[in-house]
């Protein structure tokens, strides 16, 4: 058993959230759901092992494939990616190997018997680092359980030096609690004085990025889907600006190459020809931890399809063996209305059970300057949407 669960929920949630909140994580309790699970989940030591391996050799696989899509017009097309990006995307350098992002979280599907199956990368904007960075180790701490999520701050201020945004910005800061909270946490953790933004009082005045009056923005770190620079008003301009490099862009636009869905399917491509891009251990590494993958319908039965820009659940279909759809997400926002989908192997996340009932639970793993680090858990149903719950997931000592 990779998992196991442990500690009843506290009589007193209230008095715990409070604390939470303390701490910064003030939407364990959000619009009176309660979206954290009061129990800790330990995995086994040598399953946490294997997954930061195979996580070290994914991150590199990717990289590797990021590349060789940068300057491929035909393959943004094919990876969905936004017209109104491939100038910048052609001018503008890409990071070192390892750093396209400096802020990034893979989902695995981790089932009891161990098998390892990875779902899909968010490297662009990915949320959750509260409940990873913060509340995590708190809960760990409450049973004497080891947490590697320690090091994430530490991880986030050696990124953020390299870095070095003078603002951090999201949509409704100060209004929107979760991803107002993920930016004032990150600003925190840096040590950096960072002035925190909305997105939406930006202005762009002949390619220069402005706030208020007149203050000019350079350097920004942004919770904004960089593939919606295709779709929003104004999206056009901020891109000229960041590809003229008014702005410098944190994750850097070349993230959104390595955030679509259609880079595993340009992976499993380049596996099934055995491409000598890849390492025999690298090859090794995608047959056993990557789910087949395609552009277009080409699996009889038992996959899933979503879409390349899909979040939260959002645009996820599964189909049985007979190929015929079985569930749907309904609350998340179907993004393939923009987007192309991809269809991937099916895998179903593991069932455990809690003081709440039984549910699904997916398993994050931040990959922070390059490092992958913090876990995060996700429980609820057959497929993690906006009504998923966190739980907080501790390694056992031995």
């Amino acid at each position: 058993m990779v998992y196991d669960v442990i500690g009843p929920p506290s009589p007193d949630r209230a008095a715990r959230v409070r604390q939470l909140a303390e701490l910064g994580f003030m939407w364990a309790d959000l619009e009176e759901e309660a979206y954290w699970l009061d129990q800790l989940l330990v995995m086994e030591r040598a399953s946490y092992q294997e997954l930061i391996r195979a996580a070290e050799l994914l991150w590199g696989i990717f990289d590797k494939a990021a590349r060789l899509v940068n300057g491929r017009r035909d393959l943004y097309a094919q990876l969905s990616i936004p017209e109104v990006l491939w100038d910048g995307l052609d001018r503008l350098e890409m990071n070192a190997p390892g750093a396209i992002s400096r802020y990034a979280r893979f989902d695995f599907a981790v089932d009891q018997a161990g098998s390892i199956k990875l779902l899909e990368l968010n490297a662009d904007t990915p949320t959750g680092y509260v409940e990873a960075a913060i509340a995590t180790p708190w809960m760990c701490d409450q049973y004497d359980i080891a947490s590697p999520n320690v090091g994430m701050k530490d991880l986030i201020r050696l990124a953020w030096e390299v870095e070095a945004p003078d603002f951090a910005a999201c949509t409704g800061y100060g209004q929107q609690v979760e991803d107002s909270g993920t930016i004032d946490a990150l600003v925190a953790h840096s040590g950096r004085e960072i002035t925190c933004i909305d997105c939406l009082d930006l202005w762009i005045d002949e390619g220069v990025v402005k706030v208020g009056e007149q203050q000019i923005i350079e350097r920004m770190f942004a919770l904004y889907p960089k593939e919606w620079m295709g779709i929003d008003d104004g999206g056009e301009a901020f891109s000229y600006a960041i590809e003229e490099r008014f702005i410098e862009l944190f994750n850097p636009l070349h993230a959104i190459i390595l955030q679509s869905k259609g880079l595993q399917a340009l992976i499993w491509e380049l596996h099934e020809k055995q491409d000598p891009i890849f390492t025999e251990e690298e090859h090794a590494a995608i047959e056993s931890y990557m789910l087949v993958t395609y552009t277009t319908p080409a699996l009889s039965g038992n996959y899933v399809s979503k879409s390349m820009f899909g979040r939260e659940g959002g645009s996820v279909q599964l189909f049985d063996a007979n190929g015929e759809l079985e569930v749907m997400d309904e609350a998340g926002f179907d993004t393939s209305i923009f987007f192309q989908r991809v269809y991937q192997q099916r895998t179903d996340l593991p069932k455990i059970h809690f003081a709440d009932g039984e549910m699904h639970v997916l398993t994050g793993l931040f990959v922070l300057n390059g490092q992958p680090c913090g876990l995060l858990g996700r429980a609820g149903g057959i497929i993690t949407g906006n009504t998923s719950r966190f739980v907080a997931i501790g390694v056992k000592s031995s």
